[in-house]
């Protein structure tokens, strides 16, 4: 059984895993971890300490790393690699394959081909709109402030990553504002469940090709 070890950006991302992925590659006879960014407990750190965290992981014995981090959170002063570089790029799937890129190519020759460097475009929440039903089979109706809004998010974005990372309109600060108590770690992982992974694959296409290459692995 080979072992995958995810480096997650905070505890939702962790449940997630847990949830979805940890039984689904466990058929495929990868075995996953999910340790938090540690210099953080959980939250975006510098590029040189996360480095640090990455290269200790793949220095263990038969291991592949990946990582589960949101691209909303990232910011001039993390100073991942290339990141002034990356600015230039419009599309925003192309500018993260090339901060991606950079990440993985900061890392020795010796290492760096057993690290699948993956930023979420914008950030996890966005898979979660992916249909109105996941929300009314999770929520009361009174929880939904305004589910015609929500319906209208998700039949505007066919690609539910392509939401927008404005501070007021991300897919957290959404879900924030149209539900009524929302915990992101506690309905995060469940709205993920109630979706099915396949569903959300289809719905993200980033996200699918990063679980396509693990699961090459």
């Amino acid at each position: 059984m080979k072992r995958l070890i995810i480096i997650c950006e905070g505890q939702t991302e962790v449940e997630f895993c847990k949830i979805l992925l940890v039984p689904m590659f466990a058929q495929k006879g990868i075995f996953i971890q999910t340790p938090l960014i540690k210099v953080s407990g959980g939250g975006i750190v510098k590029w040189s300490l996360l480095k640090k965290q990455i290269v200790k992981h793949l220095h263990e014995t038969d291991v592949f790393v990946t990582t589960f981090i949101d691209y909303y959170g990232i910011h001039d002063q993390h100073s991942f690699p290339n990141w002034a570089e990356s600015k230039a790029i419009i599309d925003k799937s192309e500018r993260l394959d090339y901060i991606e890129s950079s990440m993985k190519n900061d890392l020795s020759e010796d290492i760096r081909f057993r690290f699948i460097p993956y930023i979420q475009l914008h950030e996890f929440e966005g898979l979660l709109f992916n249909n109105i039903e996941s929300f009314d089979t999770n929520f009361e109706a009174s929880e939904l402030k305004d589910r015609a809004e929500l319906v209208k998010i998700i039949e505007k974005f066919p690609n539910s990553e392509l939401i927008n990372d404005d501070p007021k309109t991300a897919p957290s600060k959404r879900l924030d504002r149209l539900i009524d108590g929302y915990n992101k770690v506690i309905f995060g992982p469940l709205l993920a469940e109630s979706i099915g992974i396949e569903r959300i694959r289809l719905k993200s296409p980033r996200f699918n090709s990063w679980i396509t290459s693990l699961i090459s692995l």
